[in-house]
């Protein structure tokens, strides 16, 4: 498990640059004593490792920016992508506060030549707009929710795709969450697209940490969601990490036929394939415990497989890297 005994662990991505792994990481303070003043005091903490057990932190990766800018509050969650000439991207959830005291996010990008230093080139290249995408104006949810940026490459070679947790202007409250989307041609200028699902009365009021893979052939799109979010349909249901069969990596995704890989004790799956077997795995980080307080840090790796049409967890770790 990657833990700090000086601060909270939460939400965190990967990137493999063919030799190590990399652990990128939200993070703040346990000086803060409350576990829930730690998202307007994110970093992005930063992580190697060659078997995905054992990590040693390194410098930091990113942190907020100087007002004004959109992510004067906090840097939060994201995803990394290598465009061909060599030069790594990193897309990131910029914090910042409107006048009411709501949050507002955007998404922004930096670049590193090595994954370890990082230069932001400036603002955002996204935020949540009409027609597709709920904005804070609504007054129908606590915060302008448009985040955690998964991109891709696009499997024929158009361009990028991007991933978005986002909410739709319309339909039940609580289950407005979707799938939003943009495209590029570069990965620096953003194209943004309808959302990938529709909004549901059995749906989720946001899908958080967008993650879309094809495992063992078939293609999936996984997201968490704490049952206050979610519709009452779905609060019955022991989930916390969700899984949506899909088509392609693109959908169509069908958000009613969401079933848990996790319960809420884990939170933020991801999944990534083993370099070295191919094997894909399970990383979740520790949310509840058992006082029902808030735990922190990232678990080792969980196999996963298969099952009667459903993705589930193995208990073994399986085989080292």
């Amino acid at each position: 498990m990657f833990d700090l005994p000086d601060s909270w662990v939460w939400d965190y991505w990967f990137a493999d640059d063919g030799d190590r792994y990399h652990l990128f990481f939200l993070y703040a303070s346990r000086a803060l004593h409350d576990p829930e003043a730690r998202h307007y005091r994110a970093s992005i903490g930063h992580a190697v490792s060659t078997d995905l057990v054992a990590w040693t932190r390194v410098a930091d990766a990113l942190v907020r920016s100087d007002a004004p800018a959109f992510d004067e509050l906090a840097t939060w969650t994201g995803s990394v992508v290598r465009h061909p000439d060599g030069t790594w991207f990193m897309f990131y959830t910029g914090a910042t506060l409107a006048p009411d005291g709501r949050n507002v996010q955007r998404v922004g990008y930096a670049t590193s030549p090595d994954l370890h230093t990082w230069t932001k080139p400036g603002g955002p290249v996204l935020e949540a707009e009409g027609p597709w995408y709920e904005k804070l104006s609504s007054g129908a949810w606590h915060d302008e929710a448009f985040r955690d940026p998964w991109v891709f490459a696009d499997s024929d070679g158009d361009g990028w795709h991007m991933l978005i947790t986002a909410r739709a202007p319309e339909g039940p409250v609580d289950g407005r969450g979707v799938i939003g989307h943009a495209w590029s041609a570069d990965l620096r200028t953003w194209e943004l697209r309808e959302p990938l699902s529709a909004p549901s009365a059995d749906g989720f009021g946001q899908l958080e940490v967008l993650q879309a893979e094809v495992v063992d052939g078939r293609p999936v799109v996984i997201f968490s969601c704490l049952k206050e979010q979610s519709t009452a349909a779905r609060r019955a249901e022991a989930g916390g990490t969700w899984v949506v069969p899909a088509e392609s990596l693109l959908g169509p995704f069908d958000i009613d036929a969401a079933y848990p890989l996790t319960d809420e004790r884990l939170y933020v799956g991801r999944l990534l394939q083993r370099r070295s077997d191919g094997e894909w795995l399970l990383f979740a980080f520790r949310n509840i415990g058992e006082d029902g307080r808030f735990v922190g840090g990232i678990t080792d790796p969980m196999p996963l497989r298969w099952d009667g049409g459903r993705l589930v967890r193995r208990e073994a770790v399986g085989a080292s890297v």
